[in-house]
């Protein structure tokens, strides 16, 4: 029997760009040999696409074919040596602009091969946490109470902020993931760096209450009506908060608890919510929704991830585990959701 080919992109312009490779490493590993041809698509910091023979330790692109989309073709180009590559299906382990964010999705669709995760359309919204906040508000869902500031408006008085949202707060990029320009602020000179960090990685920043409370996660699995939630995991950050050292240093003290304590009606609310915010934002094939589990047990979306972590130390897989679900068999349930949307 023939094996389906796909086409394994990782890497990307992205500040995500090494926990991509990470990801993509353990994916090479683990995906089934005898059911997939992987072919090596590599994008590189400056957004060049390569096609690689080996997955080594470092990345290395010399003397490796460059790939160009053939637009309705079903397939790529490769240069010099123009060779037709045809995967049936793209799985992107991608994070953050230009990976996740509805671009490669939308060069996917314009090329007809299907691929892994949500559509042009959802991940646009997942990817932009001011959009998600204002989808679910509006479908009540409750969110971290917030403000949006744009890079060319004035700076918003602190002493104002503070008054609608508390000390201390935080201040993000509103695209961006794996905690890349977030800062915890407490005072007005800690807010202008904060907010001048954050618009180094987008002109739209959020500021959020800091909710002291429970950092929760939920993974969905599939495609509406087809689709299922894991249990709950807790992330436990080493330091004050989950920062992007904190989720991906060797020498971090950050814990990953797999079906913490939490109450029978918590966990089914923590997963039904789960459920409806996928089903709300119109996703497809997986996500991870985190949420704050206040101090009052009032329980608040913090975002929603459309392109999870499958690094070593990542809730995604390590949630499917604890359901019987080995890393191998998701991948394959991954491939195969987007296959069956075809």
């Amino acid at each position: 029997m023939d094996r389906t080919k796909v086409l394994l992109l990782f890497g990307g312009e992205s500040s995500e760009h090494d926990v991509s490779v990470s990801s993509a490493r353990n994916v090479f590993a683990a995906i089934d040999d005898d059911k997939y041809e992987v072919l090596l698509g590599y994008i590189d910091r400056h957004g060049k696409w390569w096609l690689l023979e080996n997955f080594n330790l470092n990345v290395s692109t010399h003397d490796a074919p460059q790939l160009l989309p053939a637009l309705g073709g079903k397939g790529f180009v490769t240069v010099p040596d123009h060779n037709i590559i045809n995967p049936d299906v793209i799985l992107p382990i991608l994070h953050g602009r230009n990976g996740e964010d509805g671009t490669v999705q939308g060069l996917a669709q314009l090329i007809h091969i299907p691929m892994v995760g949500c559509d042009v359309t959802a991940s646009g919204i997942a990817m932009n946490k001011l959009a998600t906040k204002q989808i679910l508000s509006a479908n009540g869902i409750e969110v971290i109470p917030f403000e949006a500031h744009r890079d060319y408006e004035d700076i918003p008085d602190f002493g104002r902020l503070t008054m609608r949202l508390g000390s201390p707060i935080f201040v993000k990029p509103a695209r961006a993931g794996s905690s890349v320009g977030v800062s915890k602020v407490r005072n007005e000179s800690e807010f202008k760096e904060a907010l001048a960090e954050a618009h180094r990685h987008d002109p739209i920043a959020l500021i959020e209450r800091a909710i002291p409370g429970r950092e929760l996660e939920v993974a969905v699995l599939g495609t509406p009506p087809n689709h299922k939630v894991s249990g709950v995991g807790e992330i436990i950050p080493g330091e004050e908060f989950y920062s992007y050292d904190d989720k991906y240093a060797t020498e971090s003290s950050a814990q990953v608890v797999i079906d913490p304590e939490l109450s029978d009606d918590m966990r089914e609310k923590l997963r039904t919510t789960a459920m409806r915010v996928f089903e709300v934002l119109d996703c497809q094939g997986l996500a991870r929704v985190d949420y704050i589990l206040g101090k009052d047990d009032t329980l608040y979306v913090l975002e929603v991830n459309t392109m999870p972590g499958f690094t070593n130390i990542s809730m995604y897989p390590k949630l499917w585990r604890q359901q019987g679900i080995s890393y191998p068999q998701l991948i394959e349930h991954l491939i195969e959701d987007a296959l069956n949307r075809t």
